[in-house]
């Protein structure tokens, strides 16, 4: 049997704290090829020196889709498989083996494990990325939140694998300044692409551009080919998030409500739905959602989940909305399921306190 030639293909810039730790991640690969798109920093060296192969371009005016095939095109025509990775990822090792146990000759891609957020060792958010390709085959599309087009002549065979598994710790330091002009840019060239019409909307949320957002999100939910319940969902959910920016209530509540009909086995609607009674003082309904949310048990390989979805937020809710509702034992119980499901310490003294201050009153109503 041939042996399979694999090769690890990248862009970069200033990325020499990541360096080394990614090419010991890669060097399972048969070569390593990289773009360097003028870093300042020592990221050149240190590759070079760990022998891979790199190449400096500057890519003006910058787009990632350009970029990403300016890098595939220093591979090697004879290579059978590329993997495209970024310097702020890291394989978990074994995944060659497990590469060529799961390819075969018709195979032209596969999906695998991303785990894209991880605090304390634990993935945050995790779903199937698709970045591992035959050589020929494929072309990066979109200046930003770029994706792979097939353009083989033949029909696209994908296999999925749960072997084979990215973690991803990025650089919470580098700006992404330069995405809304790039998905402003992307949904000029493509009014009709689903996916970047959503993430332009997500965009101008996060630029508290609300009115913009609503805009856009509304325009990507009556997109005919918009048909993803989960980022449908999320659409609905964020439209309700500007609304409550702006103040409008009922609306945000309206549009959350069409968020749980879209995707009612999704926690993240319910979960929002609560907060959004939560800062209303609404607390029966806070139990109500939140209860809701706490039935959902599957957590979906997708990255539209909410991190608040399956943290200790449901269970604070709950603790904060019994005690308004004068149940201190299920204030008491929920407090403590927050406490064990808390992993961000912006918070451990905070539930603590609650803990205790609901234990108190819980005595003085023993006396």
């Amino acid at each position: 049997m041939k042996k399979l030639k694999i090769c690890v293909y990248a862009i970069t810039k200033n990325e020499e704290k990541f360096a080394e730790r990614w090419y010991n991640s890669m060097k399972e690969a048969d070569e390593i090829y990289v773009l360097d798109t003028g870093s300042t920093d020592n990221t050149v060296k240190i590759l070079k020196n760990l022998g891979v192969h790199v190449t400096t371009e500057k890519i003006e005016p910058w787009r990632f889709d350009v970029a990403r095939n300016r890098s595939l095109d220093l591979v090697p025509k004879d290579i059978d498989i590329c993997v495209c990775t970024d310097l702020d990822e890291v394989f978990v090792s074994g995944w060659r083996k497990e590469l060529e146990n799961i390819w075969d000759s018709d195979t032209t891609r596969l999906a695998y494990n991303y785990n894209w957020l991880i605090e304390d060792d634990t993935p945050k958010v995790n779903f199937y990325i698709e970045k591992i390709h035959n050589r020929l085959d494929y072309k990066w599309t979109h200046p930003v939140h770029e994706v792979l087009e097939y353009i083989g002549n033949d029909r696209e065979i994908k296999k999925t694998t749960n072997n084979i598994t990215v973690n991803h710790f990025p650089d919470k330091t580098k700006s992404r300044g330069s995405y809304l002009p790039l998905l402003e840019l992307s949904v000029n060239e493509n009014p009709n692409d689903d996916r970047n019409v959503h993430y332009l909307g997500r965009e101008y949320m996060y630029y508290g551009k609300w009115n913009e957002s609503i805009d856009t999100l509304i325009k990507h939910l009556k997109l005919p080919n918009a048909i993803w319940k989960d980022e449908r969902c999320a659409s609905m959910r964020f439209i309700a998030r500007c609304y409550q920016q702006l103040d409008r209530i009922d609306e945000a509540r309206m549009w959350l409500d069409k968020a749980i009909n879209e995707a009612p086995y999704l926690r993240d609607p319910y979960v929002e739905r609560a907060l959004l009674e939560y800062r209303q003082s609404n607390f029966k309904e806070v139990i109500k959602y939140s209860l809701k949310a706490l039935e959902i048990k599957e957590h979906g390989k997708t990255y539209i989940n909410e991190i608040f979805s399956w943290d200790h937020t449901i269970y604070d809710l709950l603790s904060i909305a019994y005690f308004h509702e004068n149940d201190l034992n299920k204030s008491l119980y929920y407090v403590n399921e927050a406490i064990k499901k808390n992993t961000n310490n912006e918070n451990t003294q905070r539930l603590i306190d609650n803990k205790k201050f609901i234990e108190e009153n819980l005595k003085a109503l023993q006396k």
